[in-house]
């Protein structure tokens, strides 16, 4: 793991880049990380929403992308948002991200929204290809300091 490029000072920028194993055990470590990012630069990025869209984009790449090459996680930080991106070995895009979906998820199934909670939760979400598959990311702006939670 690369650690932060920043030391401890919030008006620089910071980053973060993991590689994790193509298994669920990757959702948790995602998860943490993320967390501790948020938390050890005292981010004022909403730490709950972080960590359940990363562990969104983590679960979607382990459920869904072809292959069994590592996940990337990449966490950036900057004075205004938290941008974070998930890379994966499959160049296939995630289904529709961007654009909001046709109907409501089937309240009786266990899939299916994991993009919806992105588009909705998100201040900017999309994919973009690489150069070894895919990268699907999603960006947060940061709570003003008066109005973050204790």
């Amino acid at each position: 793991m690369n650690g932060p490029t920043a030391l401890q000072d919030p008006s620089a920028p910071a980053s973060w880049r993991i590689a994790l194993p193509h298994t669920a055990a990757a959702v948790p470590v995602a998860r943490a990380l993320v967390r501790t990012a948020l938390s050890e630069l005292a981010h004022g990025t909403d730490r709950d929403t972080a960590e359940l869209l990363t562990a969104e984009l983590v679960a979607n790449a382990v459920e869904h992308a072809a292959g069994d090459g590592p996940i990337e996680l990449v966490v950036e930080l900057s004075p205004s948002s938290c941008k974070v991106e998930v890379h994966d070995p499959d160049p296939a895009p995630p289904g529709d991200l961007t654009a909001p979906g046709f109907g409501e998820p089937d309240p009786w199934q266990e899939h299916g929204r994991g993009l919806l909670l992105i588009r909705a939760l998100s201040s900017a979400c999309g994919h973009r290809a690489t150069g070894s598959g895919k990268a699907v990311w999603f960006r947060l702006r940061t709570v003003p300091r008066q109005r973050r939670p204790a």
